[in-house]
C-alpha cells in the first residue's frame, strides 16, 4: 500500500516536471521576433549610444573587441581611444568567448535559423528573407565558421540585455556604421570579463 502510494507520487512528480520542462522549452524566446517591425524612434540609454571613449589596449587599430559582461563592442582607434557601441549579448548558457575574424558581410541578410535553434524554438520560420522585419536587421558580419554573427536587430529595446542565442546585436543605425568601418578579415576578440 505504501509502495503503491509512493509510486503514484513519483509518477505525479515526473509528469509535473515533464510538463513544466516542455512548456518552458516551447515558450517564445523574446530574443527572436521574426516579422516584428523595428521602432527606430526608441532612444537608447546614453551608456549604449555610439560614442568615442578612452580605451587602453595593445590590439591594433581596427580590431573589434566585444566585452559581453559590459554589453559593449569596441572598435580600436589607436592612441588610447575606441569607438564604443551598445550591444545585446547571449543569454545565460549562450555566452562564449574566443578569437575569430569576420569571414563574410551581408546587407539586409536573409535568416535561416540553425537546426539547434529550431529544436529549441520550433515555431520559428525555416527561412526569412532580409528586410526590416528580419531579426538580423540591416547588416550582418559573420564570425569565423561559427553560427554566430554581429548583426542588427528589429528590437532596439534589447540593447544592453542578455537575450540572444549567442549572437551580438546592435541597433540598425549602429550596425550599418560598424559595417562600413570593418572589412572582411577583421580580428574579433570576444571576452566575458574585462581585462585587468
Amino acid at each position: 500500500m505504501v509502495a503503491s502510494r509512493l509510486l503514484m507520487i513519483c509518477v505525479s512528480i515526473a509528469a509535473l516536471s515533464l510538463s513544466v520542462s516542455q512548456s518552458f522549452a516551447q515558450q517564445n524566446d523574446p530574443g527572436d521576433q521574426p516579422g516584428l517591425m523595428p521602432d527606430d524612434s526608441q532612444q537608447l540609454d546614453p551608456e549604449f549610444q555610439r560614442q568615442m571613449v578612452l580605451y587602453r589596449t595593445t590590439e591594433a587599430p581596427g580590431t573589434v573587441i566585444i566585452q559581453t559582461s559590459e554589453r559593449h563592442l569596441y572598435v580600436v582607434q589607436g592612441q588610447g581611444r575606441a569607438l564604443r557601441y551598445g550591444i545585446g549579448v547571449g543569454r545565460d548558457g549562450f555566452q562564449w568567448q574566443g578569437l575569430l575574424t569576420i569571414t563574410r558581410k551581408a546587407e539586409w541578410p536573409d535568416w535561416t535559423p540553425p537546426p539547434e535553434m529550431i529544436a529549441r524554438q520550433p515555431y520559428l520560420p525555416r527561412f526569412m528573407a532580409g528586410g526590416p522585419g528580419n531579426p538580423l536587421g540591416a547588416r550582418a558580419m559573420y564570425l569565423g565558421t561559427t553560427v554566430y554573427r554581429i548583426h542588427g536587430t528589429n528590437q532596439p529595446q534589447t540593447i544592453g540585455t542578455a537575450i540572444s542565442s549567442g549572437c551580438f546585436r546592435l541597433v540598425n543605425a549602429d550596425v550599418t556604421d560598424l559595417y562600413s568601418r570593418v572589412p572582411v578579415g577583421t580580428k574579433v576578440i570576444v571576452r566575458q570579463k574585462p581585462e585587468l
